[in-house]
């Protein structure tokens, strides 16, 4: 069954723990959304925060996938770009599917529908992200339209002795 997405939801208790629930289970699972396992949610909760400070400041907009259940199954937040010569495209952070829902295509319809709402955005002309290597992101990132164009290489320490690249993908919205 496929997701149902809203943009802008209202930040309410449910959709903060549902959103703490999701990024601390993808991050137990080892996917690359800014923390290593183990992690709890109070250590997530804090970035959250931050997420949500940026949308009341208009800096950030969240796009949350609601299951069957009707609870958070994907999200991914906008940031929009304050320097003058780069408004014209936007960063899409962490990009999140719940790993119960891994390998139902949920992951391409999150893209999809954060392509169609950039599309709405006014004066936005391309989506760029970060992922981090050593988890075939890239791949899939190019399987949904993204190309890669830039790679710091050893610029993410996941642990000691345990460095991967930073890889910047870009998706043209024309």
């Amino acid at each position: 069954m496929p997701l149902t997405f809203t943009l802008d939801p209202a930040v309410t208790p449910a959709l903060r723990d549902g959103i703490l629930d999701l990024w601390t289970d993808v991050s137990n699972a080892g996917g690359a959304v800014g923390f290593v396992a183990p992690v709890t949610r109070e250590e997530i909760r804090p970035e959250l925060v931050r997420h949500f400070v940026a949308m009341a400041e208009g800096r950030n907009r969240l796009l949350v996938g609601y299951d069957e259940a009707d609870e958070v199954a994907a999200t991914t937040f906008f940031s929009f770009n304050t320097h003058r010569l780069q408004r014209h495209w936007l960063w899409l952070h962490t990009v999140m599917v719940h790993p119960r829902h891994q390998g139902k295509g949920y992951g391409r319809e999150l893209l999809a529908a954060a392509a169609d709402a950039a599309r709405t955005f006014e004066g936005i002309d391309a989506i760029r992200l970060g992922c981090r290597g050593g988890h075939g992101l890239e791949r899939f990132y190019a399987s949904c339209g993204y190309k890669e164009v830039g790679r710091v290489p050893g610029a993410i320490r996941v642990a000691p002795g345990d460095d991967r690249d930073d890889i910047t993908m870009l998706l043209p919205l024309g």
